[in-house]
């Protein structure tokens, strides 16, 4: 298969296999070099000259030995979500002299391991074997409109990758989640975070990502450091940033949180966010100047490192399908939460 020489749209979805979305690397033929779990950490992985360990170089990777026998090298992921895989990134960043010549990609959908072991399974192909480049990203479409739960990377016959990203649309999975523990005194029945990633929102365009990915701030959790979260780089002209996000399902908002854990010295001033209900608008449309935004929150101060919540500041309940978070003029997020009822019916 013929992989993509420019940047294509699936680079703009949700990272279905990171380690910040859920993903887990379950097992391995062989990580003798470097482990698996680096496999689906965020970013693109680093390099560091003079680090060695007890085996070998020390690589921000998977990589295993040298085979001397046949057969090939493989790792299966589970999905943090299970979902319908647009495309892949098989990154090889620093990985020169011994990234893996070819790779093929396979899905499979289940709830858990076959009783028989992985091996047993039947995996279905996504990406026949495919010719990777040394340091690069090797980025490949999927046509495929199925859902799958795990993927199995294979590598011929070994070597190392850095990064494994699998893009995908996420089957929502409606409900309340282990990092809406702490705000269990403040939900409401029915409530759920209408733009969570895990619920299938999605962020749809940006003014700026300089230092940091805008889908960033609908993962789960709070995030570990300002990487996790989304900053623009420094304003130095008029106007502010801002960002367009779709909802994982039209619905009415009752109450929002906007994280600033970890942005000290460069959380923005203020911030608002707009609503709007136009199920098939695109990214474009929603951009245009007389797009029929509503107000839903007034520009308010922000704090550093903090979680803002707004209840009974909130103008407008909606219903909506798409909001636009705008920050004055510039600086990072960590999280944003947009609580309220869906549409669709009572949520399971």
């Amino acid at each position: 298969m013929t992989q993509y020489h420019e940047a294509p749209a699936f680079l703009h979805l949700i990272d279905l296999a990171s380690a910040a979305f859920g993903g887990q690397t379950l097992v391995a033929s062989d990580e003798f070099f470097a482990p698996k779990e680096n496999l689906i950490q965020p970013g693109r992985g680093i390099y560091l000259p003079d680090k060695y360990t007890e085996r070998g170089k020390w690589m921000d990777g998977w990589e295993s030995r040298r085979k001397r026998t046949s057969g090939n090298d493989w790792c299966i992921i589970k999905l943090g979500t299970p979902g319908v895989i647009r495309g892949v990134d098989i990154d090889t960043n620093h990985f020169l002299g011994n990234h893996p010549p070819h790779a093929s990609i396979e899905g499979i959908c289940v709830e858990q391991e076959p009783a028989e072991g992985w091996e047993s399974a039947t995996w279905t192909p996504l990406l026949t074997q495919s010719e990777l480049k040394a340091g690069s990203q090797n980025l490949f479409p999927i046509d495929s409109e199925q859902t799958w739960t795990h993927v199995r990377l294979s590598i011929y016959p070994d070597g190392g990758v850095a990064r494994l990203h699998v893009y995908g649309d996420v089957q929502a999975t409606w409900g309340h989640h282990p990092d809406d523990e702490d705000l269990t005194s403040q939900l409401k029945p029915g409530e759920v975070d209408l733009v969570a990633a895990r619920n299938g929102g999605l962020a749809l365009s940006c003014s700026d990502m300089f230092f940091s990915p805008m889908n960033n701030v609908i993962l789960p959790g709070r995030g570990s450091n300002m990487g996790q979260g989304w900053e623009t780089r420094r304003r130095r002209g008029a106007g502010n940033d801002w960002m367009i996000l779709r909802l994982g399902a039209p619905g009415t908002l009752t109450w929002i949180e906007v994280d600033t854990n970890h942005f000290k010295g460069n959380y923005p001033n203020k911030c608002s966010i707009e609503g709007v209900n136009h199920p098939h608008a695109t990214a474009e449309e929603l951009k245009a100047k007389d797009a029929p935004w509503a107000p839903v929150l007034a520009p308010t101060l922000m704090e550093a490192h903090h979680r803002h919540h707004f209840r009974q500041e909130l103008l407008n309940e909606g219903p909506f399908t798409h909001v636009r978070l705008n920050i004055f003029p510039d600086g990072g997020v960590s999280r944003l939460r947009l609580y309220g009822l869906r549409d669709e019916g009572p949520t399971p």
